[in-house]
């Protein structure tokens, strides 16, 4: 099987796997597609939590990405964890450089135990610059509430919180909607002509360690492979789902979902 599109991540590593550049490798690599990469910080956690943050040098970012897309050239583009504003500019400039029209930015602002992963100067460059230079933005609940300055209770909510992104200069937006307590997860994906609401059986489990960093690199995946965004947050979703319906338990806290969910093992290599 040969990769289908090339897809460069821009995100933090976890150590434990689960999160982060681990897990976007792993979903890419499991949807068919090529990953790169462009480390931004290296955390010190497990399923517990984390225990510390060790951030890459701003202009080593850059160097990264502009170095590897010079020589293979991506097709979409995902962008996590950024942790400070120095980070973000050194993106923003890079990003000018190498002009990749896919990008998903995944606003990595709080790790699943509660540790804030961003400082607040850093959410302001990120809400009047670089929300305006991507395809979709793919928040949760609290990260939205945080770049919207809103609370959030029910879908309405979502949805007047997903205005005030497009707002701010957003093109698409993709709000979370596992952080409501609710039966049914509704998803809801925005822009200025539409409103499209999925609807799934929320899976009663802890291990859900990595979601957010999956989906939206699941979304350029097949972005990157020439899907309409709509269509890619329709697709990554289920594969999300599946993953999360494997129930592996590892760890003593958030265990991680099962990227392998894709992937059937040809009768030669069993």
């Amino acid at each position: 099987m040969k990769p289908k599109a090339k897809i460069l991540i821009i995100a933090g590593s976890d150590s434990s796997g689960g999160a982060g550049i681990q897990a976007d490798i792993k979903t890419v690599t499991s949807l068919g597609s090529y990953a790169m990469t462009a480390i931004t910080a290296v955390t010190v956690q497990n399923t517990t939590g984390v225990k510390s943050i060790i951030p890459i040098n701003p202009k080593e970012i850059s160097k990264q990405i502009e170095f590897t897309s010079k020589d293979i050239r991506p097709d979409a583009i995902k962008i996590g964890m950024l942790h400070s504003s120095k980070v973000i500019k050194s993106v923003i400039k890079s990003l000018d450089i190498i002009k990749v029209n896919k990008i998903i930015l995944d606003p990595v602002m709080v790790a699943k135990g509660g540790a804030k992963l961003i400082d607040n100067e850093a959410i302001k460059l990120l809400k009047n610059k670089l929300i305006k230079m991507v395809s979709l933005i793919t928040p949760n609940i609290p990260e939205a509430e945080i770049l919207t300055n809103t609370k959030i209770k029910s879908k309405e909510d979502m949805i007047y919180a997903a205005s005030k992104l497009l707002n701010l200069g957003a093109k698409n937006v993709f709000i979370k909607g596992g952080h409501l307590n609710s039966k049914i997860v509704q998803d809801i994906f925005v822009n200025k002509k539409e409103i499209m609401i999925f609807k799934n059986n929320r899976i009663t489990t802890n291990n859900t360690h990595g979601t957010g960093c999956t989906l939206s690199s699941a979304i350029t995946s097949f972005f990157g492979c020439g899907k309409t965004l709509k269509k890619s947050c329709e697709l990554a979703t289920k594969y999300v789902n599946n993953s999360i319906n494997s129930k592996i338990n590892f760890g003593k806290g958030h265990g991680p979902i099962n990227h392998l969910s894709s992937i059937t093992i040809e009768k030669e290599f069993r």
